[in-house]
This record gives structure tokens, C-alpha cells and sequence, in this order.
């Protein structure tokens, strides 16, 4: 009897070792599976991103770089928009002297299609050109408004560091318009004809009568142009990609 108790007694212990010892396991398991999902993630997050899928790269589709530069687009048009508000808060409290100060922007020689219609009937390749040279007229200009208001105490800091802003975001916004024509290039979707990629003359913002445009008419007229450029990039992306929230 004292034999069986003993018998028992060493079962028990074994048993709860077994027990012990498959939950060390299962945990063991789990433990090198979430690891592993990690170093995945690890990989995916750190990859760069290009469009044509070079070694190393996360490959984004049309439709993904499309959203991309369309929503960088509205972020920029949102700073325009704030810092004209702040122009004509600040600087024009008169709606007739607003009506009064409009000049001719210096992008007008750009020939831009009014209307979602005539801009629907404008080849792809033509309204392409028409988004990057609008965005190549910016490049200096933003850069010159940002320096003039740094130099006016009545703008504070935050005002003058929204245009340097805009000025690097045109930066970028062209840079990625950029990428979405190579990769409709590369996918045949529009010809290799394009000939907004390289800069174009320098457009210098002067009125019609050859004076410098005022800081106000240069935040007027961007504010103008972002809205073109926006506008104008869904459009091309509904024409490109329609089948994606179109």
C-alpha cells in the first residue's frame, strides 16, 4: 500500500512536469511567432518607397501615388488659403480696396484650362505639363515672400515660416508629381513627350506693368494656383485611374 501511495505520488509529479514543460513550449511558440511578425513589420516600415520597384523599395501603385500628391496638394492649399486670410485681415480692412489691389499674376502666360469640362478635354500629357510648370513658377517667388515678410515686423514668426513652408512643400509636391509621370510613362498610360520634368525659364512675379508684385498679390495669386493644382490632379488621376474613388 505505502508502495502505490509512492508510485502515485511520483506520477503526480511527473505529470505536473509534463504540464509545465508543454506550456513552456506553447509559450516558447507564440513568444517566436510574434517575433518573427515583428522583424516582418520591421522590414515592410523601413523600406523606402519608390514607384518603379527598385531592389529594396515598397512598391506603391498609380493609384496610391496619385493619393499621395493629392493630398499634399490640399495640405498645401490649406496653408495658402490661411495666409491670405491673414493678408486681408491684417493688411486690407477695406473689401473695396481688396477688389482694387488684384493684378495680372505672373503665371498667366502659363495657359491653364478654366473649368473641370475644358480641363476633361485637354490631352493627359498637356494638362501633366500644366501642373509641373505651374509648380515650377512657384519654386522662387515662395522663397522671396517668405524672406520679405521675415523683414516686416508686422508679421510674426509663425506667418513668415508658413510661406518658407509652402516654398519646400512646392519642393516636394513637384518632386512626387514627378514620380506619378514616370510611372504613367513606364506603364504606357501617357507618352514620354512631357516637358514639365526639366525647369522651365524662370517666371518672375511682376505685375502688367513690370513692377514687383506686392507680398498680398503673391499670397493671392498662389493661393489661386495651389487650387488649380489640386483640382487639376484629381482630375488627372479620374481620367488615369477611375476605377479608384472616382
Amino acid at each position: 500500500m505505502p508502495r502505490n501511495r509512492k508510485q502515485e505520488g511520483l506520477t503526480g509529479v511527473f505529470s505536473s512536469h509534463l504540464s509545465f514543460l508543454s506550456f513552456c513550449l506553447r509559450s516558447v511558440a507564440v513568444l517566436f511567432v510574434v517575433l518573427l511578425c515583428l522583424d516582418l513589420l520591421t522590414h515592410v516600415g523601413s523600406a523606402p518607397i519608390c514607384p518603379h520597384g527598385h531592389t529594396g523599395c515598397h512598391i506603391l501603385s498609380l493609384a496610391d501615388l496619385f493619393d499621395r500628391v493629392i493630398q499634399h496638394s490640399a495640405r498645401l492649399h490649406g496653408l495658402s488659403s490661411d495666409l491670405h486670410s491673414e493678408f486681408e485681415q491684417y493688411f486690407l480692412p477695406s473689401k473695396n480696396h481688396i477688389g482694387r489691389v488684384y493684378r495680372k499674376c505672373h503665371t498667366s502666360s502659363i495657359l491653364t484650362p478654366n473649368g473641370k469640362e475644358n480641363t476633361q478635354k485637354l490631352a493627359r500629357e498637356e494638362l501633366t505639363e500644366v501642373i509641373l510648370k505651374l509648380l515650377m513658377a512657384w519654386r522662387d517667388p515662395l522663397s522671396q515672400l517668405h524672406h520679405s515678410m521675415a523683414h516686416q515686423q508686422d508679421f510674426n514668426s509663425f506667418s513668415s515660416h508658413k510661406a518658407l513652408e509652402m516654398s519646400d512643400m512646392v519642393h516636394e509636391l513637384r518632386k512626387g508629381v514627378e514620380k506619378v509621370t514616370e510611372k504613367m510613362q513606364l506603364l504606357g498610360m501617357i507618352s514620354n513627350s512631357v516637358n514639365g520634368l526639366s525647369s522651365p525659364e524662370a517666371l518672375l512675379p511682376t505685375s502688367e506693368s513690370g513692377e514687383a508684385m506686392s507680398d498680398y498679390e503673391l499670397a493671392y495669386c498662389f493661393r489661386r494656383d495651389s487650387d488649380k493644382v489640386q483640382n487639376y490632379l484629381k482630375i488627372l488621376k479620374c481620367r488615369i485611374v477611375p476605377e479608384h474613388g472616382c
